[in-house]
């Protein structure tokens, strides 16, 4: 497992747990994902999980409002 399927695998799951859609998961996690890849460097060490949590939340947070 390299470190993007880390970062999907283990936030679909995170999101899962509260409650969102498997629709609104899969566009998330894809967006953690693709901020990984943009700032995978600039992160602080460590923090790069908890920085693509943090997008993710974001943005399954928008896309479950705009299906309302």
């Amino acid at each position: 497992m390299n470190h993007e399927q880390f970062i999907e695998k283990n936030i679909q799951a995170e999101l899962k747990k509260l409650g969102f859609s498997l629709s609104v998961i899969q566009r998330a996690s894809y967006m953690a994902v693709e901020h990984y890849r943009r700032i995978a460097q600039a992160s602080k060490k460590g923090r790069i999980f908890d920085d693509c949590l943090h997008i993710a939340k974001v943005w399954a947070s928008k896309f479950a409002k705009d299906k309302i």
